[in-house]
């Protein structure tokens, strides 16, 4: 049991502890993000130096470090993107009147530049395992990174839960580009394909046999049904934001000295995710 059950409880606690931590660091006042972004590049390093160090490591403890540095990296895009400093050459509300294509483009400009930085971390961490034998990392971001887009274009399109309540006031701005329906179009489908990758995972699992690629592959599976967790988020009438309430506290805490909404903290937002926040979404993924 040890050998399934460990890599799973591993992954919630995971999934649910760098949403909260994220969440209360962007929900803090605006003279802190520079020190959290700073401690969150020191960990991005190192979790750039884990992935290649396990490149070639395929023992049950290279499967754990490559996988959480996988997630370590995707938490430092989530952050630079909630705390501001990542989101896109567009910082306003959607103009009234936008539609179709037009507002398409708009709403990708307002979140370009987090996509952008996303598909750099999967570029450079497909370098650093390339040619090795422990892909679980790369696979991993790779699956967060579909996981989220597949929640960013659901919560465009439209859905009942557009989840604002994890949205910082200085990104307010993206909730215009939401829409809350009762459903869209592409939902039943992003579930579907969620649900089978997951069941696909699950059954790697049962093939494997060796406790590398087991271990490997319970991760992964944990991580998609996660994602599809997170999907039906968007659609259940749950109250999702009690998961991480001691993570939203930070702004009630920080109202008082920090009142007044912000844009960003550079001149010019990183899951949500295992996650991702998920008005932008939460992880994961993580929220």
């Amino acid at each position: 049991m040890v050998t399934y059950g460990l890599p799973i409880v591993a992954t919630l606690i995971a999934w649910w502890f760098s949403t909260g931590a994220i969440l209360y660091l962007d929900g803090l006042p605006r003279a802190t993000f520079r020190w959290s972004l700073a401690g969150a590049t020191l960990a991005l390093l190192a979790a750039f130096w884990g992935l290649a160090a396990t490149a070639g490591d395929t023992s049950v403890a290279g499967a754990y470090l490559a996988v959480f540095s996988a997630l370590v990296v995707w938490g430092w895009n989530e952050l630079a993107f909630l705390l501001g400093y990542v989101a896109g050459p567009t910082r306003e509300p959607c103009a009234p009147g936008l539609r179709g294509f037009a507002r398409f483009k708009a709403a990708t400009r307002a979140i370009l530049h987090h996509e952008l930085a996303l598909l750099a971390s999967l570029a450079v961490i497909a370098l650093l395992t390339a040619d090795g034998a422990n892909l679980f990392g790369l696979a991993t971001f790779a699956l967060l990174f579909a996981m989220r887009l597949s929640t960013k274009l659901n919560i465009y399109l439209g859905v009942p839960n557009t989840t604002v309540e994890f949205l910082p006031a200085h990104l307010g701005y993206l909730k215009s580009y939401f829409r809350q329906r009762p459903m869209n179009l592409l939902f039943p489908l992003s579930v579907t394909a969620a649900t089978l990758l997951s069941a696909w995972l699950v059954h790697s699992v049962v093939r494997a046999d060796d406790p590398f690629a087991i271990t490997g592959f319970v991760l992964l599976a944990t991580f998609a049904v996660l994602g599809l967790v997170e999907h039906w988020f968007l659609v259940l009438p749950l109250p999702v934001a009690e998961l991480w309430a001691w993570g939203l506290r930070s702004r009630d805490e920080a109202a008082p000295a920090d009142p007044a909404p912000v844009r960003s903290p550079a001149p010019l937002p990183s899951a949500t995710g295992l996650a991702t926040p998920r008005a932008v979404p939460p992880p994961t993924l993580v929220a």
